[in-house]
């Protein structure tokens, strides 16, 4: 009889370490778990990862602008009574060197659309800063408009002031 109680005190042990051999299953996995986050969020900041997406958030550097700047134009004004004068200069932000060539190239036109528009304005419609900004989008959109049939309108993007007197 004593054989049997050996078998039974000899299979007790067994289920004492699988508990533990659990418990250090589960922490082993937890502790690879915790590595792998770990060099998930930190080993990109070594290797150069990082350093590309803080490039990509960055905003990206505006293009070098085109100017085209204009010589002034006086122009008479829509008064009662008295001569009274505008005189302008400007400047116009273009997309591309193609665009800034076209404008030279038909300068004169672009000169008389000017005059035009200019020319039909009171004294009074050029006073505050909102009237002048109304003017330079309306300028905007008049040189914009195509220069001949077959060609498509020119890519003006701004009008600057940088001469407006009234007198």
């Amino acid at each position: 009889m004593a054989p049997p109680t050996t078998v039974a005190t000899a299979s007790l042990p067994a289920p004492g370490r699988s508990p533990k051999l659990l418990i250090w299953i589960v922490v082993a996995v937890g502790l690879i778990a915790a590595i792998g986050a770990a060099a998930y969020f930190l080993l990109p900041r070594f290797t150069g990862g990082a350093a590309s997406t803080a490039e990509a958030a960055k905003p990206a550097t505006p293009e070098k602008p085109i100017f085209v700047m204009l010589e002034p134009l006086t122009v008479n004004l829509q008064a009662e009574g008295r001569s009274r004068f505008l005189q302008i200069g400007m400047a116009l932000r273009v997309r591309d060197e193609h665009t800034k060539s076209q404008i030279v190239e038909f300068m004169p036109e672009l000169r008389s659309r000017l005059l035009v528009l200019l020319s039909n304005r009171p004294p009074e419609s050029l006073v505050t800063p909102e009237d002048k900004a109304k003017l330079a989008d309306e300028i905007r959109k008049a040189l914009n408009a195509p220069l001949t049939p077959e060609t498509p309108e020119l890519g003006i993007s701004s009008v600057s002031f940088n001469i407006f007197v009234v007198q």
